[in-house]
């Protein structure tokens, strides 16, 4: 009887059955195919061919055992070789796992997007009819750990970051049989190729001068210098820190924030022109048209009573607004406010609102950081930058 021979490319196959939409006769091919392949996986372990005498033979063939493959298309049941001595193994996949790694991998990426464990569960039986249960998922998750802990760590004295924005926004979190408010504080920064990068993450206690302090250290143990400008909101306690880490360095207080905190202090109603001014000021193209139009707006409504704190805001705050203008005018309009770092947590956000409270701090840190990665990944790519000079 003629015997076929398979030059097969494994990967290639592999790839190929992670992308099709799999009927039963592909099904039933590729079963043919992973099984010759295992075939000869032993064939090469044995270094002979079935029935082929050889001096160099150190183990026995001892049939086949039958084993279900899942994959991210379906489950394909397999007939794996198996030798005597039980040394031999195939690549197709890990010894003990059933479940191949692009699969795996799959479910992970659920889990970092926002979907549940009880969703991924009902998925995967959907997909493959095959039950995964709530345990599995969550111990897939913790192979992040890892991967987490050596981006978050990893070495920042390799380049230098003009601009460093920070934020802290709050979950919960399970602790001591209590749900608990938990600070994640964010930094991120503008390279010298205007090219941004998440510098490091923190969950923590409550916002606090101590809590920044302790993350600024981190930073700078991390091999961070002092940026041109740091840019952030108002909190007492991080400006705070702010001043004591980073020496020689401004302080950009957030334009949006700024003027957030001002016309709180202004009436409802009949305000409208009032806001309107406010916002030019910080909108100028020059430091001189800002500072003209701020004389113009206290000039205009200090007589009246009910813009006295306000006009007392503006002034008291107004220096540390317009510090972006000692930069070059193409980074203004991303220097004067949060509204990149605002858009990052927007995207912690989206996935962590399917979770809502977190088990433990371990996991919180596991999923923001693998959302942050995924985050950084599409940032600035290629030569794309994050902002383009026009100026010397």
């Amino acid at each position: 009887m003629t015997q076929l021979q398979f030059n097969l490319d494994f990967e290639k196959i592999k790839d190929e059955v992670m992308k099709s939409d799999l009927n039963d006769v592909v099904k039933s091919s590729i079963v043919v195919l992973f099984n010759e392949y295992m075939e000869m996986e032993r064939d090469r372990y044995m270094k002979n061919t079935t029935h082929e005498r050889s001096e160099n033979r150190h183990d026995y063939r001892n049939g086949y055992y039958e084993r279900d493959l899942i994959l991210n298309v379906g489950k394909v049941p397999l007939k794996v070789p198996r030798t005597r001595r039980g040394e031999f193994s195939t690549d197709i996949f890990e010894k003990y796992k059933r479940c191949d790694k692009a699969f795996l991998l799959s479910m992970l990426e659920m889990v970092v997007n926002g979907v549940s464990t009880r969703k991924v569960t009902k998925i995967v039986e959907q997909l493959c009819g095959e039950k995964v249960s709530k345990s599995m998922v969550s111990g897939l998750t913790k192979k992040l750990d890892p991967i987490v802990n050596d981006w978050a760590q990893k070495p920042l004295d390799q380049q230098y970051y003009n601009y460093i924005y920070v934020d802290a926004m709050y979950i919960k979190v399970r602790e001591y049989h209590r749900v608990v408010s938990k600070a994640v504080y964010i930094a991120l920064g503008v390279n010298s190729q205007d090219k941004r990068e998440i510098l490091g993450f923190k969950v923590a206690g409550t916002e606090s001068k101590e809590t920044w302090h302790e993350f600024f250290e981190s930073l700078i143990s991390r091999g961070l210098q002092p940026p041109k400008l740091v840019i952030s909101d108002a909190h007492e306690g991080l400006k705070s820190a702010i001043m004591e880490n980073f020496l020689n360095t401004s302080w950009q207080r957030c334009t949006v924030h700024f003027l957030r905190n001002i016309i709180q202090t202004m009436p409802k109603k009949g305000s409208k022109e009032a806001r309107e001014y406010l916002k030019e000021i910080f909108k100028a193209p020059t430091e001189k048209i800002s500072r003209m139009l701020k004389d113009e707006f206290i000039e205009k409504f200090e007589d009246d009573k009910k813009y006295v704190k306000a006009i007392e805001t503006l002034d008291a705050g107004y220096e540390d607004a317009i510090q972006f203008y000692a930069e070059d005018k193409d980074t203004h309009i991303h220097i004067r406010t949060t509204n990149v770092l605002e858009r990052l947590n927007s995207e912690v956000r989206k996935r962590e609102g399917v979770i809502r409270i977190f088990p433990n701090t371990s996991s919180a840190f596991r999923l923001i950081g693998a959302v942050l990665m995924d985050c950084e990944e599409g940032m600035d790519p290629g030569k794309r930058k994050f902002f383009y000079r026009t100026t010397n």
